[in-house]
C-alpha cells in the first residue's frame, strides 16, 4: 500500500507536468450511434447533489435547542433519505465576494437522496450492531434532541460525528467498493454500450464520472495547488478567482468546488510532506482519458487492467487521507484531555475544554469508523481501533458509553480515566503509523509515549487493546 502511494506520487508530479492543463471536463462523446446535441460526455450531478445534502445535513444537525424536536429530525431525514422537490441547499451559500451559483438541491440533480447510497454492512464501532444507514439515522434521531449537535452527558458532537461517518460511508464506499472496483469488470457498464438507454455517455465512461464526483474535487484542480482547493472549501477572499474556472463571475456547486475529502486531502498536503490531492486528481483524469480514447468501444482487458491501476493509485491515496485525519484527530483529542486534566487539577472551568474534546473526538470517531467501509477488510487493525476509541469519550467521572438499551438509549460504565485515555489516543496514532504509513502526520504528539507510558505503568495501569 505504502509503495503503490509513493509510486502514484513520482508518476503524478512527471504527468502534472505534461498535462496541466487538463480539467477533468469536456471529455468528447464517444458513444457510438448517438445522434443528440451533447458534446460533453462527462456526468456527476447526482453526486454534486449528494455533497450538497452532506453539507446541508451537517448544518441542520447544529440547531437543535436541547429538547426533542421532531420538526428539526423531519428536515435532517429529508436531506438523507428524502427524495423531495425544493430542498433549499443550506451550506454552502454565498459569502460576500464568493457567489455561490445554485440555492437548491434540484438545480444540480432531481430526486436524489444519501440513504440509499450508504454502507450497508455492520459498523462494529458503534454501540448497538446497525448498519450503516441505521447508524446515520439513530445519530439524527439523537441530534435533532440534542443542544446544537452537543450532548454533555455522552460527549458527543453529532454534527462531527454524521458528518466524517457519512462522508466515508457514502462517498468512499461508493467511490471505491463501487464504481472504482465492480463498475469495472468487464460485464459491468461496458464501453461499448450506454450507461442507460437514452443517455450520451457509455457505461465506463460515466462509472468513472461518479466515482469521481465522490471525490469533491473541483474539475480545475490539476491547475490550482493545495492550499487553493483547501481555501475554495473555506470560501476565503481570492478564492472564486481561483474556483471559477469557467469565469462567469460564480462558483458552481456542480464542478467548481471542494467537498469533503477532497478538502481534507488539500489540508494535508498544503503542509507540503504529501501529494494526495494531485495523486488522486491525476489517477482520475488519466482514467477517464483513457475510457475516452477508446472511442466508444468495448475496453480491452489491457485497457481494464490499466483502467483498474489508476483505480488503486485514488483507492489508496484516498485511505491515506482518511487514516491521516484518524491520526489528527486522535493527537486533537489527546491535547485536550491533557488540557482537561490540567484544569481538573487546578480547579479551572473544564466546560470549554470539554467542549472542544467532544469535537475533536467526534471527528476521530466520525473517521475512524469511515475508515472501516472501504473495499478492504481491515480485520485486527479495525478491531484494535475500535477497541482504543471505544463507543464514546472517556467522560470526567471516568465512564464511557459501552451499549444501549432496548430503548435506544445509552448505557455507560465505568472506564479507565483520562490520562489512560490519552494513552490509548498516542496508541491511535501509532496504529496509522503502522499501518498505512502517513506522512503528513498532523498533531503528532507521539514523542510523549514513552513518558505516559512510564507514568502510567508506575500507576499499574493495565491496558485493554
Amino acid at each position: 500500500m505504502k509503495l503503490k502511494v509513493l509510486v502514484a506520487s513520482v508518476a503524478m508530479v512527471t504527468a502534472l507536468g505534461a498535462n496541466a492543463a487538463q480539467n477533468y471536463d469536456n471529455f468528447p462523446v464517444t458513444l457510438k450511434g448517438y445522434n443528440g446535441d451533447a458534446t460533453n460526455s462527462v456526468a456527476y450531478t447526482g453526486q454534486a447533489a449528494r455533497q450538497v445534502l452532506h453539507t446541508s445535513l451537517k448544518k441542520l444537525a447544529g440547531q437543535g435547542n436541547g429538547q426533542p424536536n421532531a420538526e428539526l429530525k423531519a428536515k435532517m431525514l429529508a436531506y438523507y433519505e428524502g427524495k423531495d422537490a425544493g430542498r433549499e441547499i443550506l451550506s454552502p451559500a454565498t459569502k460576500g465576494g464568493f457567489v455561490v451559483a445554485e440555492t437548491s438541491v434540484d438545480e444540480i440533480s432531481k430526486g436524489k437522496n444519501l440513504s440509499g447510497k450508504t454502507f450497508k454492512g455492520a459498523v462494529p464501532g458503534w454501540p448497538g450492531n446497525m448498519t450503516g444507514p441505521e447508524v446515520i439515522t439513530f445519530m439524527i434521531e439523537k441530534a435533532a434532541a440534542s443542544d446544537k449537535g452537543y450532548d454533555p452527558l455522552t460527549g458527543y458532537d453529532y454534527r462531527q460525528l454524521i458528518s466524517k461517518f457519512a462522508m466515508g460511508a457514502v462517498f468512499y464506499n461508493q467511490a471505491v467498493d463501487n464504481y472504482l472496483d465492480e463498475k469495472l469488470d468487464a460485464d459491468k457498464k461496458p464501453n461499448n454500450k450506454p450507461y442507460k438507454e437514452g443517455k450520451h455517455y457509455t457505461g465506463k465512461e460515466h462509472a468513472w464520472d461518479e466515482g469521481f464526483g465522490y471525490f469533491g474535487a473541483p474539475a480545475n484542480t490539476l491547475n490550482l495547488t493545495a492550499e487553493d482547493v483547501y481555501n475554495i472549501a473555506k470560501q476565503k477572499e481570492g478564492a472564486l478567482a481561483k474556483a471559477d474556472f469557467n469565469k462567469d463571475g460564480k462558483v458552481s456547486l456542480y464542478n467548481e468546488m471542494t467537498y469533503a475529502h477532497a478538502y481534507y486531502a488539500a489540508g494535508f498536503d498544503k503542509g507540503g510532506k504529501t501529494t494526495y490531492l494531485h495523486n488522486i486528481m491525476q489517477a482520475f483524469v488519466d482514467g477517464r482519458q483513457l475510457i475516452t480514447d477508446a472511442k466508444g468501444e468495448a475496453l480491452t482487458d489491457k485497457q481494464r487492467t490499466e483502467l483498474k491501476a489508476h483505480a488503486a493509485t485514488i483507492a489508496d491515496n484516498w485511505e491515506m487521507v482518511i487514516a491521516e485525519a484518524v491520526f489528527k484527530y486522535a493527537g486533537s483529542t489527546y491535547k485536550d484531555l491533557k488540557e482537561i486534566n490540567k484544569l481538573v487539577e487546578t480547579n479551572g472551568d473544564v466546560a470549554p475544554a470539554f467542549r472542544a474534546y467532544a469535537k475533536h473526538w467526534g471527528e476521530l470517531k466520525g473517521f475512524a469508523l469511515a475508515l472501516q467501509t472501504g473495499n478492504k477488510n481491515l480485520g485486527e487493525t479495525a478491531v484494535k481501533l475500535n477497541r482504543l476509541i471505544g463507543f464514546s469519550p472517556v467522560l470526567l467521572g471516568n465512564t464511557q458509553v459501552v451499549g444501549l438499551d432496548d430503548k435506544g438509549n445509552y448505557i455507560q460504565a465505568s472506564s479507565g480515566d483520562m490520562k489512560q485515555y490519552m494513552l490509548h489516543m498516542l496508541k491511535v496514532q501509532q496504529l496509522m503509523v503502522d499501518q498505512f504509513g502517513v506522512k503528513a502526520r498532523n498533531k503528532d504528539v507521539l514523542g510523549d509515549m514513552g513518558a505516559l507510558a512510564d507514568k502510567l505503568g508506575s500507576g499499574g495501569y493495565v491496558e485493554n487493546d
